[in-house]
C-alpha cells in the first residue's frame, strides 16, 4: 500500500495548502480593492494603489486578474455575495414561516454587516461606474434582478397575487435602499430598529399584518 502524499497527491496536506493559496491570494486582493474603493472612490482606484494597500507587487494583481477592470468586477460580485449571505443568515434564523422570512430579508439591511458606512462608500464607487462601464452596468442589472426575484418569491409565499408581485418587489426594494442609504449616511437621524419598523409597517400595508 502506498503512503498518502507520495502516490496520492490529493491526500498530501501540502498539496491541499498549495491548491488553496491562489484562492486566499485572490480574496486578499479583493479585500484590498474593497478598502481602496471605499477610501479613494472609483477614480482613485488603480492596480498600483491596490498593490500598495495589499502590500504586494502590481505584477501579482495582473497574475490573478487581467487588469483593474476585472478586479473591480470581482470585487463587486464579492460584495453582492456578502450581502446575500447576510440576508440568508437572517432568514435562516427566522425559521420556516413565510412572513417571518420576508421580514428578516427586508430588515437585514438595517443591521451590520450591511448597515455599514464603509460598505456604503464601496457601493457609491460601484454606482459611479454603472454609467461609465457597460460590464458593471450589466452586473448591476443582473444583481438587482436577482434581488428582485428573491423578493418576488418571498412575496408570493406570503400570498401576494402574481399580477402584483413585480411592482410590489420593486417598491419594497426601493424602500430598503432608501432606508439603508439614509441610515448609513445619517445614523443619528433614526436607528436600525426604527428603519425595521418602517419597513414592517409597509409590509403590513402591502400584504396585511402577520
Amino acid at each position: 500500500m502506498s503512503k498518502p502524499g507520495i502516490s496520492d497527491p490529493q491526500a498530501d496536506p501540502l498539496h491541499v495548502l498549495r491548491r488553496a493559496e491562489p484562492d486566499v491570494r485572490r480574496q486578499s486582493l479583493i479585500a484590498a480593492c474593497t478598502r481602496v474603493l471605499a477610501r479613494e472612490g472609483a477614480a482613485g482606484t488603480s492596480v498600483r494603489v491596490i498593490a500598495r494597500e495589499a502590500r504586494v507587487s502590481p505584477g501579482l494583481i495582473t497574475h490573478y486578474f487581467s487588469g483593474i477592470d476585472a478586479l473591480v468586477a470581482a470585487t463587486y460580485a464579492e460584495i453582492d455575495r456578502t450581502v446575500a449571505e447576510a440576508m440568508d443568515a437572517a432568514m435562516a434564523q427566522a425559521g420556516d414561516d413565510p412572513r417571518a422570512r420576508l421580514d428578516a430579508f427586508v430588515t437585514a439591511s438595517f443591521t451590520p454587516p450591511i448597515a455599514d458606512r464603509a460598505l456604503l462608500a464601496t457601493w457609491i464607487a460601484f454606482w459611479s461606474l454603472v454609467t461609465a462601464r457597460a460590464d458593471i452596468a450589466r452586473q448591476h442589472d443582473d444583481q438587482y434582478a436577482g434581488f428582485r426575484a428573491r423578493l418576488i418569491d418571498l412575496l408570493a409565499a406570503c400570498g401576494v397575487p402574481q399580477h402584483r408581485q413585480r411592482l410590489a418587489a420593486i417598491a419594497v426594494a426601493a424602500l430598503i435602499d432608501g432606508l439603508w442609504l439614509e441610515l448609513c449616511l445619517s445614523p443619528g437621524c433614526f436607528t436600525g430598529e426604527e428603519a425595521s419598523r418602517i419597513a414592517r409597517d409597509h409590509l403590513d400595508a402591502l400584504i396585511g399584518p402577520p
